[in-house]
């Protein structure tokens, strides 16, 4: 069977594959792209894969750092960040979550002390990877759903 390539191979940049499928734009906002930035982005949203319909998304000229990593795993715990040079996969790894994760998700607890305006950034203990299961240190709060909305 002819493999069909719906979007161009990069240059240089980064290619996430392996998202969760409607996650794309979540990712984008991840990353602070946005339709005034400058940089050339892909995204392919429902693709079929192997395991399911997925999302892509590919960054040109632009790898990626561990913190933006570590949220990207957050909402596509199965994620695959490819680093790409001179057209070809210099590096590939899958996304994964550290035992905590400090100052990436905001807690939903209005009574918590991180949304207070005592300067503490918010912490979570990671419970569960897949799917994903956070608990606030602080007043241990569980979020398990729309962990995109959470996002700081």
């Amino acid at each position: 069977m002819k493999k069909e390539l719906r979007v161009r191979p990069i240059k240089n940049g980064t290619v996430i594959d392996h998202i969760t499928a409607g996650q794309a734009l979540n990712v984008l906002k991840i990353l602070g792209i946005t339709e005034y930035s400058n940089s050339v982005v892909s995204a392919a949203m429902n693709v079929q894969g192997k395991r399911g319909k997925k999302d892509i998304v590919k960054v040109e000229d632009r790898e990626l750092k561990s913190e933006e990593v570590d949220k990207i795993a957050l909402i596509a715990p199965y994620a695959t960040i490819n680093i790409i040079r001179e057209y070809e996969v210099i590096e590939k790894h899958k996304v994964d979550l550290p035992e905590n994760i400090k100052g990436v998700v905001k807690c939903a607890n209005p009574n918590c002390i991180t949304n207070t305006k005592e300067p503490i950034s918010s912490n979570f203990k990671i419970l569960k990877k897949k799917p994903v299961e956070l608990r606030c240190i602080y007043c241990d709060f569980l979020i398990s759903k729309d962990i995109a909305k959470h996002l700081l």
